[in-house]
C-alpha cells in the first residue's frame, strides 16, 4: 500500500535492518517465522483454496520492542487498473446481513479494500486535499500494481470478498468502505469515518505494496499515539496492536510467508503515525501489506487464486482470535 500521496510518502531506499539486540519477545518468533520463511522457499505457490472456519489461535503475536519506522512509497501504474462504475462516491458502504448463528454473532467486522479500480480515471478527484488529522494529504491513490499489470486494487477487492464469505459464516455483520460499487474513492478521511459510524469491532484495510525487486514479506502496520488536531488514537493504540498482532501471526501461519525483509525489523509490524486511516479512527483498526507486487517472487503469489484465498483465511483468523479475546 505504499503511496504516491495520502497516507505513505514518496519512495525511499530500502530500511537496514534493525541494529542492536534482539529481546525476548522477538526471540520468540524466530521458530514460527523460520519454519514459514522455509515453507515460502520451498513450497511456493502451492496449497488450495481452503475453506475452514477460521479457529481461535491460544496466544497473540508476539509484541516487538522496536517498530520500524520509516516510510514506503508507491509508484503509479500507468494506464493500469479496472474501471469502475457510473455510480458517484459518497453511497452508502456494502454490508451483509448479519448471520443466524455462529461465534461472532452481533460482532461488525469493516473491512477496507484498498484503492478503487477506478481511481486511475479520477485524477483530479482523487489528488484533492482531505484532513488526516494531523495534517493534510491527497484523499487517495491508484495504488501499485505487478509490473505485468495486476493492479493492487483488483488485489484487494478479491481478498476483501472472500474474507466476506470466511466471516459471515462465523457470524459476523461485514462492512465494506467499498466494494467496486462506486467510480472512485472513497478518500481515506471517510474511509476512517465508515469503521467509526459502524461502530465496528474491528477494521482492517487490505493492501500490497510497491517496494523495489528483493523486497519480499508481509507486514502488518499499527496506529501510533497520536494525538493532534481532530486525531487522537490514544483510546485505540492498545486494541489495534492487539488485532495487529493477531492477524500478523495467522496469516504467518496459514500464508506460509515470511514476515517483511525491509521494513519492521523482521517483526511483520510497523508503527506509523502519518496515516490518515489510522489517525482518525475510533473503533481498532490496522493496515497489512500482504506482500510486495514488484517482486516477482511475492507477484506470483499474489496472482494465485488459491494463495489469494490463504491470505483471506489467515487474515480472517486473525480477526476471529481477536474478537474471541
Amino acid at each position: 500500500m505504499s503511496y504516491v500521496g495520502p497516507d505513505f510518502e514518496p519512495p525511499r531506499p530500502p530500511r537496514h535492518p534493525l541494529r542492536g539486540p534482539l529481546t525476548v519477545a522477538v526471540a520468540a518468533l524466530v521458530p514460527g517465522a523460520l519454519i514459514g520463511w522455509l515453507v515460502w522457499q520451498t513450497v511456493g505457490d502451492s496449497g488450495g483454496d481452503a475453506q475452514a472456519s477460521p479457529s481461535s489461535t491460544s496466544s497473540p503475536w508476539d509484541r516487538p520492542t522496536t517498530p520500524g519506522a520509516s516510510d514506503d512509497g508507491k509508484e503509479q501504474p500507468g494506464g493500469a487498473g479496472g474501471t469502475g462504475d457510473s455510480e458517484k462516491p459518497g453511497g452508502s458502504p456494502s454490508a451483509s446481513a448479519p448471520a443466524a448463528s455462529g461465534s461472532l454473532k452481533g460482532k461488525v467486522v469493516v473491512i477496507d479494500p484498498g484503492h478503487n479500480p477506478g481511481n486511475f480515471q479520477h485524477t483530479s478527484e482523487i489528488n484533492q486535499q482531505v484532513n488526516i488529522g494531523t495534517n493534510s494529504k491527497e484523499c487517495d491513490t491508484t495504488g501499485t500494481a505487478t509490473n505485468d499489470g495486476y493492479t493492487e486494487a483488483k488485489f484487494t477487492l478479491d481478498v476483501a470478498r472472500r474474507m466476506r464469505t470466511v466471516l459471515e459464516k462465523e457470524g459476523a455483520t461485514v462492512k465494506f468502505t467499498q466494494d467496486g460499487d462506486r467510480s472512485w474513492g472513497p478518500c481515506v478521511d471517510e474511509r476512517a469515518q465508515i469503521g467509526n459510524k459502524a461502530d465496528a469491532d474491528a477494521v482492517v484495510s487490505i493492501h500490497a505494496d510497491g517496494a523495489g525487486a528483493g523486497n519480499r514479506g508481509f507486514h502488518v502496520i499499527l496506529p501510533g499515539s497520536v494525538h493532534s488536531g481532530a486525531a487522537d488514537t490514544r483510546p485505540i493504540v492498545a486494541s489495534s496492536r492487539e488485532l495487529g498482532e493477531r492477524v500478523a501471526g495467522s496469516f504467518l501461519r496459514v500464508t506460509g510467508s515470511a514476515p517483511s525483509n525491509y521494513i519492521g525489523g523482521g517483526t511483520g509490524l510497523d508503527v506509523r503515525k502519518d496515516l490518515g486511516g489510522l489517525n482518525l479512527s475510533t473503533v481498532p483498526k490496522v493496515f497489512i501489506e500482504c506482500g510486495n507486487m514488484r517482486d516477482s517472487k511475492d507477484a506470483a503469489q499474489l496472482t494465485s487464486s488459491a494463495w489469494r484465498q490463504k491470505a483471506a483465511q489467515g487474515i480472517s483468523e486473525g480477526i476471529v482470535s481477536f474478537l474471541h479475546g
